[in-house]
């Protein structure tokens, strides 16, 4: 009778974690598909504003955004917000946490703007359905797998940093074979990033975290997962992008 209990116990303690664990990703999902869906916005917003003419000359505010210094805080701004998101969310309130977040979309649909006006509507739209596709299958792995993702995501962090240190270098060299190859590593750091970075935020949920500390856990990584479907989108565009 006793192990009877104790098994019927154990299961509807079990079902009460998996369902915990669906709504928990549930959010962490929906908090980057709004973010993604700001970021369009802004872009396209920001594109209509300083484009203008049949034959697409920029406006005053397009020349300070694309052509003047600002353009460099423009870049860096979304990078800034990233790392003191990152390092502060814990102290922030949810809603706090949550404006920041979507601020950050914003602003990082300002800086992607640029694209809309240097590549085909087509191209971009190609481009962002082949991440979506892409994104979808590398998540549900990272989810789903009972593999330990933890060793692949230490490599894929040290070819994070060279990525970086090669697209430097090739802002200098300006060597079209390199440029692609770093396009293309950068399409396979960020796929696997993604399978990883899926594993490591649902290792992150926790039954007994307060609503508050699991809606800020689902920001956090709803954060990491936008920026790997970003960086993917984007150097799938440079790969196979058609300008106008």
């Amino acid at each position: 009778m006793n192990d009877h209990r104790y098994m019927n116990s154990t299961v509807a303690n079990q079902a009460a974690i998996d369902e915990g664990l669906r709504s928990y990703m549930l959010g962490v999902y929906n908090y980057m598909t709004t973010a993604l869906a700001v970021t369009g916005l802004a872009a396209y917003g920001t594109k209509m504003l300083t484009v203008a003419g049949e034959f697409g000359s920029l406006t005053p505010l397009g020349e300070a955004l694309y052509l003047s210094p600002l353009k460099w805080v423009v870049a860096l701004a979304p990078l800034a917000m990233v790392f003191w998101l990152s390092a502060r969310i814990h102290a922030m309130s949810v809603s706090k946490a949550q404006g920041v977040f979507y601020a950050f979309a914003a602003l990082m649909g300002i800086s992607l703007s640029s694209i809309l006006i240097v590549y085909t509507g087509e191209s971009v739209a190609r481009a962002f359905f082949i991440t979506a596709a892409a994104f979808a299958s590398l998540s549900i792995y990272g989810y789903t797998t009972k593999r330990d993702l933890g060793p692949l995501g230490a490599f894929l962090m040290i070819g994070v940093v060279g990525l970086l240190l090669a697209m430097i270098v090739n802002m200098f060299v300006g060597s079209m074979g390199m440029g692609l190859l770093i396009s293309v590593g950068g399409v396979l750091i960020f796929a696997g990033l993604t399978a990883y970075d899926t594993q490591k935020i649902k290792m992150m949920y926790m039954a007994s975290d307060s609503h508050s500390t699991a809606q800020k856990k689902s920001i956090h990584g709803a954060l990491q997962l936008y920026l790997d479907f970003i960086n993917m989108f984007l150097f799938l565009l440079h790969l196979f992008g058609n300008r106008e």
